[in-house]
């Protein structure tokens, strides 16, 4: 069966800061909230002398939007928040309910990980309350954080995080206290990125500038690592074990490569799969084990198809789709769990589109600014008006096997860092219909 990949987007937002970092929340009750996270590098004043120059500052903001997917609601997003804050590396929502709210962690220029609560106002809409925060030790940047129940389980919820000064710390979180629980040193310089194994928490993954990537046991001590892999040729930055998968891990580094491993060997990854840019990012699908979203700085955004490479076949996992729309590095990235309907309406002022198949045929961009909300919605369009799909490269189609067993229409958002732009778009993947309409018998 040949399948057709569309991506489209629904929604683009200026930042004004430089953006880094996008999370859905992952509850149910919450899945319509979208928290987008920015860093922006303040340089001191040129005409300061090297006795008298300060650091220079990081400052960074916190958005908080209301999502409303329904074809008749445009726009989809309503910015319902915005909190300055020092400069965000990273954004993780807890995928279970704290004392009975949404928790979103944050890990910041200032060396900490503060907590955020979600609550509900009279009038209806959620905001965020600051709730506790702690700090990882002096002179050092918080670089990342993960939960370590992102499957959901909810008993023993802890974080991890990883610094600039090459450190992670495992955080247990009580009542009104999130509490360092162990830190160490773990890579020679920055260590960009930290990940429970969701099926043991009591294992760590870490990622660091020495091109190194790590596993840590809790109950052993961090005396020393459990592996230590040098696969990858340059910084290890992003890593996300699969909640659906046990064992399964995917990691990506500047090397541009994503590989995927299966913990009980990590000695040899299962896959390697060429994105062409320095892999930030990396998201499992919440629901379809074997789709993974990657952030590729340089080279835009991707979403693999690794059933295959979970099975043991060593081969490069098929890219489905590609979005291409954003102009500067490609940072953050996140699935939506929200329902979307089959059919996308056409954007206002837009005619209306007709779906087609992946082409080579070129197209222009045409951007329609809403100024009052400081978003504008983008489409990608021929001379005639038709829509066109994002140009990707895709393996032959012989080569892509089925994703899923019927359609699927995902949200995500992304976000680019130079551009201060956060994107909403949505990828549709489905059986190509092999009828086409009767053609009218004329008149005799």
């Amino acid at each position: 069966m040949g399948w057709q990949s569309r991506t489209r987007t629904l929604q683009v937002f200026d930042t004004e800061l430089s953006a880094d970092t996008v999370e859905w929340c992952p509850l149910p009750q919450c899945s319509h909230v979208l928290a987008c996270g920015t860093y922006q590098l303040q340089k001191g004043d040129e005409k300061q002398t090297a006795e008298n120059c300060t650091a220079p500052s990081r400052i960074g903001r916190l958005y908080l939007f209301d999502c409303n997917p329904q074809p008749s609601f445009i726009p989809l997003l309503t910015e319902t928040q915005r909190i300055d804050t020092p400069a965000i590396l990273d954004l993780k929502w807890c995928h279970v309910p704290i004392s009975e709210r949404p928790l979103l962690g944050m890990a910041t220029a200032s060396g900490e990980i503060q907590l955020y609560k979600l609550m509900e106002s009279q009038q209806g809409t959620c905001g965020l309350e600051y709730e506790l925060s702690t700090g990882l030790g002096p002179d050092r940047l918080a670089l990342s954080l993960d939960w370590s129940r992102g499957r959901g389980e909810s008993s023993d919820v802890r974080v991890v995080s990883s610094d600039s000064s090459g450190s992670l710390t495992a955080l247990s979180l009580g009542e009104a206290s999130l509490t360092a629980v162990c830190q160490w040193k773990a890579h020679d310089f920055e260590a960009w990125i930290s990940a429970f194994s969701y099926w043991d928490t009591q294992i760590v993954y870490s990622g660091g500038d020495d091109y190194k990537l790590k596993g840590w046991d809790l109950r052993m001590g961090p005396s020393s690592p459990t592996f230590t892999s040098k696969r990858h040729t340059m910084e290890v930055c992003s890593i996300h074990s699969n909640p659906h998968r046990e064992h399964i891990l995917a990691t990506g580094s500047y090397d541009e490569n994503v590989l995927l491993w299966d913990g009980r060997n990590m000695k040899q990854p299962l896959s390697e799969t060429a994105v062409g840019g320095g892999v930030w990012r990396l998201k499992w699908h919440p629901s379809q084990e074997h789709l993974l979203l990657a952030a590729c700085m340089h080279n835009d955004f991707h979403i693999l198809h690794c059933q295959k490479a979970m099975e043991g076949q060593d081969a490069p996992c098929p890219v489905l789709a590609s979005y291409i729309l954003h102009n500067s590095l490609a940072y953050g990235a996140d699935w939506s769990r929200l329902p979307l309907s089959n059919s996308t309406p056409p954007s206002p002022q837009e005619p209306p589109q007709t779906s087609v198949g992946l082409t080579e045929s070129g197209g222009h961009l045409r951007i329609q600014y809403e100024s009052p909300t400081a978003s504008f919605d983008t489409s990608l369009e021929d001379d005639s008006g038709q829509y066109l799909p994002d140009q990707c490269s895709l393996p032959e189609k012989s080569s892509v096997p089925d994703p899923v067993s019927q359609s699927l229409s995902c949200l995500m958002a992304t976000c680019s860092f130079y551009d201060h732009m956060m994107h909403v778009w949505r990828w549709d993947w489905s059986p190509e219909d092999k009828q086409k309409p009767s053609e009218p018998v004329p008149s005799s």
